[in-house]
Order: structure tokens, then C-alpha cells, then sequence
């Protein structure tokens, strides 16, 4: 198996949990992130890297996925191929766009065709993004309700369906380049018989995650809560998300491997009973930790969602899979990891 992006979050979860299941599995990364994100601080990759080294069935590699002479080499023996590598924060994209396409686009599309071009047919799972549904969500009638918003339109009371659109809206550069991705995953299942599964993540989050303003906001803002961090809110802190502890995410992986699909599109995440507004995990936190976290507001950002949640349904029905870790349990586990990281 091949995981790119294999020092990540994502990654390197995916990483453990298919070597402890007896696949040898090879991971590459570039390290690039701290720089495409433009923080300092405790750095991701570099914390992941040490931690997956010298574990049994691990080899890790620093390569790129741009390097697509590179890729199809690594790929040629592979019986899989985990795709998480990727430029992964909207307002990079903002300030950056070439690098965004290049690392997400072409990324993927190098990945494509070392998988085609290898004789051992390998299974794909592509990391997409509910981004892919741009502004489009935002058309959505909305209402608050305490801390939070919430639809108010009853058809979408399980969350967005995979079926929802993502035409004749803006998308930012990120999500724009992570629906072309999205798209060539599907189409080289569709033109060259890939079993290649799609999943459109909400927020997934969990150890070894250091996240900030740009990705992984409850990380981030556990992490600032526990090292006297200001927090900046943008917007009124009452935008809602479905949370997906990143177990569970991989444990969907592993379900469409094991599954006789051929391909898939899920979209995925807590679902409507795993829901966050920002407001509200403040609130967690200091029941949690007893510091309340020192917050301030600012202006809402390019691309922001009022409401995302992932209609999940599709995926438990076909993959055979549920979110086992609750809100409660699953912010605890980051807490308690957080205070020793």
C-alpha cells in the first residue's frame, strides 16, 4: 500500500491502521505543509514522521506527488494507493493559486496514471472536500437557533446529500481544485475500470493533529485553550459542522477496501448527530479543561459555510459503516493528547 501524504493527520493515521493490519505499507511526503500554510509551531508532518518511525511494515519516503516520473515507481507494486497529500487550506489557495492546482490537481492526476499505467490495478480512496460544493451550501435558508444555525429546510435534515450541486456558484481556488481532482477520481474508475472510491470530508479531527485559523479547527482550538493561545473567531462563532473522529474516517476506508464496490462517492462526517458550532465547542472546552478560552471576532473569510453537514446515509448503507467515537469521547481523546504534545 501506498499512503501519500503519509506524515499528515489523515495520513498517518491511515498509515498505523493499515500496518497493524498487516499491510506493509509505504509512505511519502513531501514535509511541505508548515510552509505552504505559512505557520510556525509545532509542525505536523515532523511529529508524525518521528512517530511512525520504526514501526513494523512502515517505510517513509520524502517524495512528491507533483513528481510524477517518481509516482509511478512507487505505485508499480502497490495493491493500494491512500491519496490524503494535498494543499489543504482555502486562503493558501487565495494567495497562491498555481501551487494549489499544482499540488491538488496535477497531484492527483499523477497519482491517476501511476495507478493505471501499474499492472496490479490498484484500489484508490481520494481525500476530496465538502468545499466541492462551493457556495451553493450558503444558498441554503438558514436560521438560528441559540448558538448555532441550522437549515430550515426539511429536506436536508440528514445533511447534504452527494446528489447536492456543485455547479453555477463560487468555489475559492481550493475548492475548485479539489473538484477537478474529485472528478478524475470518478472518471478513471468510470474510462479505466479503477476501483476508486471518492470521500467529500466535513470535519475530521483527532491526536496528532496540530491544527490552526486556516485547518483543523477543533485542534486548534484545544490546543490554544490549553497554551493560553488567543483564539480569533471568524464570523459570530455560531457556523455549524458534523465532526468525524479521524478513527472512524480510516475505519470507512477500510470498508470500501474490504467492499465489492467498484467505486463510490461518499460524503462524509459526523452526520447530523455529531454537530459542532463554534460557539459550542468553546463551551466544551472550558467544561473540559477548566480555562476558558481567550477568543475575538474578526470579519467572516472567503468560502465560509454557515452550515455543512454530511448526509451520511449513503455510506452506511453501502459501505456497512457508522461513527462509533462520539463528540464527548472524541474531544476528550484530543484533549488528553493535546496536554502532553
Amino acid at each position: 500500500m501506498v499512503v501519500t501524504g503519509g506524515a499528515g493527520f489523515v495520513g498517518s493515521h491511515a498509515v498505523e491502521f493499515f500496518a497493524d493490519r498487516g499491510w506493509n505499507v509505504v509512505a511519502i511526503d513531501n514535509m511541505s505543509r508548515g510552509e505552504m500554510l505559512g505557520r510556525s509551531g509545532t509542525d505536523t508532518p515532523k511529529y508524525n514522521w518521528n512517530y511512525l518511525s520504526g514501526k513494523n511494515r512502515i517505510t517513509l519516503l520524502n517524495a512528491s506527488v507533483t513528481d510524477a516520473e517518481r509516482m509511478e515507481k512507487l505505485v508499480s507494486n502497490a495493491d493500494a494507493v491512500i491519496h490524503t497529500a494535498g494543499q489543504v487550506a482555502v486562503t493558501t489557495s487565495l494567495t497562491d493559486p498555481r501551487r494549489d492546482f499544482e499540488t491538488n490537481m496535477l497531484g492527483t492526476f499523477n497519482v491517476l496514471e501511476a495507478c493505471r499505467k501499474s499492472g496490479r490495478n490498484p484500489a484508490v480512496i481520494f481525500c476530496s472536500t465538502n468545499k466541492v460544493y462551493g457556495e451553493n451550501v450558503n444558498r441554503l435558508p438558514v436560521r438560528l437557533n441559540g448558538d448555532r444555525y441550522e437549515y430550515t429546510d426539511k429536506a436536508f435534515e440528514h445533511g447534504i446529500p452527494e446528489s447536492f450541486s456543485v455547479d453555477g456558484c463560487e468555489h475559492t481556488p481550493y475548492g475548485a481544485s479539489k473538484l477537478a481532482a474529485d472528478l478524475y477520481v470518478q472518471e478513471y474508475s468510470h474510462t479505466y475500470g479503477l476501483k476508486a472510491a471518492v470521500f467529500r470530508m466535513s470535519c475530521i479531527y483527532g491526536t496528532r493533529q496540530f491544527g490552526n485559523e486556516d485547518q483543523g479547527w477543533v485542534a486548534h482550538f484545544i490546543l490554544s485553550a490549553l497554551r493560553n493561545k488567543k483564539i480569533t473567531i471568524y464570523g459570530d462563532g455560531k457556523q455549524v459542522r458534523d465532526v468525524l473522529f479521524v478513527s472512524d474516517l480510516i475505519a470507512a476506508y477500510n470498508a470500501f477496501l474490504e467492499s465489492p464496490l467498484k467505486g463510490g462517492l461518499f460524503n462524509m462526517g459526523g452526520g447530523s448527530e455529531n454537530t459542532l458550532s463554534l460557539l459550542e465547542l468553546v463551551e466544551r472546552i472550558e467544561k473540559m479543561t477548566g480555562r476558558r478560552p481567550d477568543i475575538s471576532f474578526d470579519e467572516w473569510r472567503n468560502g465560509d459555510q454557515k452550515v455543512y453537514i454530511s448526509d451520511i446515509r449513503k455510506a452506511i448503507k453501502q459501505l456497512g459503516w457508522k461513527p462509533k467515537v462520539s463528540v464527548e469521547e472524541g474531544l476528550q481523546r484530543l484533549e488528553n493528547w493535546a496536554a502532553g504534545a
